[in-house]
């Protein structure tokens, strides 16, 4: 899509929709088993009813629900939880609006609403992680608001990574021991990241977790999106990186930035572009605002935003 929203050929365009990078998606994605559904790609299984809880929750509520769906057994299962951050996301498809969930999935009972994630933001701890299914949007609400809860099985296959939350925070955000309260903090559930995790390669910084170089320095100025796209086009293996990969990058037990420690970027900003369009919106694109960790969207015309580039190593 152009800056105006308008559909155009992939080729040359330097946008997600041409490389088209990451795990390919298998074909059926999904299987129903019972009340179950197992997403292929990750390797988790949700609850085919996306709404369980039938009313919206607190966070704390949510994690109480699911503590009492495990103590029922409900649907055969004890090992349901609150999904954290990257596995709620990983629903999300970025071809769809309204929900933002990959066509022909077999989800019921779907409501174009913000669900809750077990994951606290970092910079925030009263507050957790939610993502909003109409859109994909992720950005963090209040503990002691009340949206919904969709529960999830499974440690999944290795593609999603943990979001490096390592401590558990109550409802007001202060620090509570994290056993039993099936918070991520608690569960860590995802790739273990390599230790170090980032190594500096000559102008760019490995990311031994994901196989991605990032430049390493991102002090160029804001820019619009076709700027972004063209900053980067024709500068060898480096392109504009997927929303997905931005986020790879995020440290979900920090903050300004919501980086891993040592992580050796300079010259860093708020918010960067991705190559990803927002098929809610297509005149919009895909951004990460980098001191909270969020995931939203930004207009592309307007020079808002900043461009760090990125290639794949292996």
């Amino acid at each position: 899509y152009d800056s105006a929203g308008h559909e155009i050929p992939c080729s040359g365009s330097g946008q997600d929709g041409e490389f088209s990078a990451g795990a390919p998606w298998p074909d059926p994605r999904f299987a129903v088993s019972g009340e179950g559904v197992l997403d292929s790609l990750s390797g988790l299984t949700w609850s085919r009813d996306a709404n369980l809880g039938e009313f919206p929750m607190t966070w704390n509520e949510a994690l109480a629900f699911v503590d009492g769906l495990n103590r029922e057994r409900r649907f055969g299962f004890d090992d349901w939880r609150l999904p954290n951050r990257r596995e709620l996301r990983s629903l999300i498809g970025y071809q769809t609006r309204k929900p933002a969930l990959p066509d022909g999935h077999p989800f019921t009972n779907l409501f174009q609403s913000w669900y809750w994630s077990a994951t606290t933001a970092a910079i925030s701890p009263a507050h957790a992680w939610y993502v909003h299914l109409a859109g994909g949007r992720m950005f963090y609400g209040n503990k002691g608001e009340s949206f919904l809860v969709w529960p999830v099985r499974g440690r999944g296959n290795g593609l999603l990574a943990a979001t490096g939350q390592r401590a558990c925070f109550d409802d007001a955000g202060d620090p509570q021991a994290c056993a039993g309260t099936g918070q991520d903090g608690e569960t860590r559930i995802g790739a273990p990241w390599p230790e170090p995790r980032l190594e500096t390669v000559q102008d760019g910084v490995l990311d031994r977790l994901t196989g991605l170089i990032w430049r390493r320095s991102t002090d160029q100025g804001p820019v619009d999106w076709d700027g972004a796209l063209a900053a980067v086009g024709g500068s060898g293996p480096w392109r504009l990186p997927n929303i997905n990969e931005l986020e790879s990058l995020v440290d979900c037990a920090a903050h300004d930035p919501a980086l891993p420690p040592n992580h050796g970027f300079s010259g860093l900003h708020d918010a960067y572009w991705s190559a990803t369009t927002s098929r809610f919106e297509p005149d919009w694109a895909w951004a990460l605002y980098l001191n909270k960790g969020a995931v939203g969207v930004g207009h592309k015309k307007a020079a808002r935003f900043h461009v760090w580039p990125v290639f794949t190593a292996m």
